[in-house]
């Protein structure tokens, strides 16, 4: 173990009428890559706020290494107060060189000279970001550093994260940036921490040994485990097994949907019955938008199914915005047409969290200060429908106010959830939400009966949940793929391939006669993929075994670590051979 550059011993801090957390103990390495864990409400943040010396602790010792630089990367970055971005980057005597900050601000695509009061929230945050790094720190703290930002500035921060030379502690929700880049973990769960040296790629499997361990505790001592206090963690373990499931029919729906959009490209479902035709609940016909000079639309034909659950990416500015009011008719085409199923009885789940009224309680919002609420026909007690979106049940009488803005986006969930709906539309519903309600919202999304539009920057959240992505690029061009956000980026990179060895005149190429049938490679790929498959499937269901052993961690981290990487890798080879395998079978279908 590398000697830590800042530790605390007996770290304790009291909130409100108790101690929020106590007694714990935790260290910082030089090279340590932490991912910080735990639910909203648990102390996250507040635990980094202490860490980087911003508050006072009740109790404890801190010590580190003298000339140590520790930077927070704050979740909500306070520009109030600042004429410019730039003025806010460059404040405090911890400002860092102005020519740092812009060449960061620049890779990042965000001009500081933009005014501070009028930034939008993705601003803001490239503008923290910029300032952060261009500090040099020693130890990076980042705080949800994902939100607002877009795939680019994503993909941009893990590279330069997977190069930078410090420590870094990361508190995020984004479930494939922390299994990139994390190499250890910090778990903050009811009061205490634990450490183990493994990323976040391992940390189910490591909570459900360390939940098998407490239940067995319990049982050895004849103790009865209190409902009130272990309800949660109990739902957490069924829903993780009850979302295995849940994956697999994502996989056979997004299998039905590949089938029914017929040639790449079309993204048209081919109807051959009134019964389909019913089932069609938007459907675009060569719609096209422009805003003066630019094409932000270009002909896309797309027909949206009763069930759909479409993800929609691209880098901010590409137009997600205004596809989706295209397709729900908020937006008129400039070219072509969007026929609406006249049944169609909307939810708009948006950002603005802000709206709910922070003197109301929780029990207004829910049930306009009753006891009951109505979900979906049927009336449920207020106490019941919180513990469903994993609220205390005492939390009823709640101001608003008090609540956390991952408590406020959960609520604003719950809220709009109980409404009657066959459309429901998302828009970036991961923002402030911790991952355990993640796994409720994708829960809940599985098992709506209506359709579902999404557009999300959070990569993992759209593999575990759609089955159509609409990808755009900024040019107009909508790509149209059967899967999530891999199966959308596997496609883009095939794509990308050929361009680079594609440099014959177009003459020679004309010239060349129509293949007739596959390579010999290709030949040879499409008959062997299959089996070799069926071969790492079998190998993930044996490591996953091996991993599931509640006591292999205790006894052998380095085989638990070893393990929880190889099943990440196999997992990214099933997917390169699945997509190698389609990309195939659909020039056989092509050669007839």
């Amino acid at each position: 173990m590398a000697a830590p550059v800042l530790a605390y011993e007996g770290l304790g801090l009291v909130q409100g009428s108790g101690w929020l957390f106590r007694g714990l103990d935790l260290y910082i390495g030089e090279r340590d890559r932490l991912a910080l864990i735990g639910r909203n409400g648990a102390g996250k943040s507040t635990l980094l706020r202490l860490i980087a010396g911003r508050i006072d602790s009740d109790e404890g010792r801190r010590t580190i290494v003298p000339g140590t630089h520790v930077v927070l990367l704050e979740q909500d970055p306070q520009v109030t107060g600042f004429d410019t971005l730039l003025d806010f980057v460059l404040a405090g005597d911890d400002a860092p060189e102005r020519y740092e900050a812009e060449a960061i601000a620049d890779q990042l695509g965000i001009d500081l000279g933009r005014d501070a009061a009028t930034a939008s929230g993705g601003e803001r945050r490239r503008a923290a970001i910029a300032r952060a790094l261009a500090q040099n720190p020693d130890v990076l703290l980042m705080d949800e550093p994902t939100n607002h930002l877009d795939i680019a500035a994503i993909d941009w921060l893990e590279n330069w994260l997977s190069r930078y030379n410090g420590a870094f502690i990361a508190i995020s929700h984004d479930r494939t940036f922390l299994t990139r880049l994390t190499k250890q973990t910090l778990w903050l769960d009811r009061g205490t921490i634990r450490r183990a040296e493994i990323g976040f790629g391992g940390f189910e499997a490591w909570t459900e040994q360390v939940f098998a361990e407490e239940e067995r505790n319990a049982q050895k001592l004849d103790a009865k485990l209190k409902i009130e206090e272990h309800w949660l963690l109990r739902g957490v373990t069924g829903r993780r097994r009850r979302n295995q499931g849940r994956l697999t029919k994502l996989k056979e729906m997004r299998a039905e949907r590949a089938a029914m959009m017929g040639p790449q490209g079309a993204a048209k479902l081919q109807i051959g019955s009134d019964d389909a035709q019913t089932k069609v609940v938007i459907d675009a016909k060569h719609i096209t938008k422009r805003f003066g000079d630019r094409t932000i639309i270009k002909d896309l034909t797309l027909r949206v199914t009763k069930g759909d659950r479409i993800g929609v990416v691209g880098r901010n500015g590409a137009g997600k915005t205004t596809l989706l009011k295209l397709l729900t008719g908020e937006l008129a085409p400039d070219e072509g047409s969007v026929r609406l199923a006249k049944t169609l009885d909307e939810v708009i789940i948006d950002q603005q969290r802000s709206l709910m009224d922070p003197a109301k309680t929780v029990r207004d919002v829910l049930a306009q200060g009753g006891e009951w609420i109505e979900v979906l026909g049927v009336k449920k007690h207020i106490h019941g429908y919180l513990k469903e979106f994993l609220f205390e049940p005492n939390l009823a009488d709640a101001k608003i106010g008090t609540l956390s803005g991952g408590e406020r986006s959960r609520l604003l969930l719950a809220r709009e959830f109980a409404r009657p709906s066959n459309l429901l539309v998302l828009d970036e519903p991961t923002n402030d939400l911790d991952l355990e309600t993640l796994d409720l919202l994708q829960e809940v999304i599985a098992d709506y009966e209506g359709t579902v539009l999404i557009v999300s920057h959070d990569r993992d959240f759209l593999d575990r949940t759609v089955t159509v992505t609409l990808g755009l690029d900024g040019s107009g061009k909508v790509d149209v793929v059967a899967g999530g956000y891999a199966d959308w980026e596997a496609r883009r990179t095939v794509r990308t391939e050929p361009k680079k060895a594609a440099a014959k005149p177009v003459v020679a190429e004309a010239a060349k006669p129509k293949a007739t049938k596959l390579s010999y490679k290709d030949q040879r790929d499409y008959d062997l993929l299959p089996r070799r498959i069926e071969e790492i499937e079998a190998q993930i269901a044996k490591d996953e075994a091996a991993l599931a052993d509640p006591d292999l961690y205790a006894r052998d981290p380095g085989k638990f670590a070893k393990l929880s990487d190889g099943i990440t890798k196999l997992r990214e080879e099933k997917d390169a051979a699945e997509m190698r395998w389609l990309e195939l079978a659909e020039q056989v279908e092509a050669l007839g």
